[in-house]
């Protein structure tokens, strides 16, 4: 009885504990500077697009900012 309720407790904490060190790997593979960057211009207002005579026009200005 006591083997297989050790044998459930350790299925279950395994997986567990496998995906708590996946995100904190993942994000340190990315760099800093790059992530500063992208946010600081996503922050900016790009409503001055939408004076551009296309649709075309309009999005390539607004890409800018994604």
């Amino acid at each position: 009885m006591r083997n297989v309720i050790l044998a459930v407790a350790l299925a279950v904490a395994l997986p567990v504990a496998a995906q708590e060190k996946k995100p904190a790997a993942a994000e340190a593979a990315k760099p800093a500077a790059a992530k500063k960057t992208s946010s600081a211009k996503r922050q900016q207002d790009a409503r001055h697009c939408l004076n551009e005579a296309s649709n075309v026009a309009i999005i390539k200005c607004a890409e800018a900012y994604l």
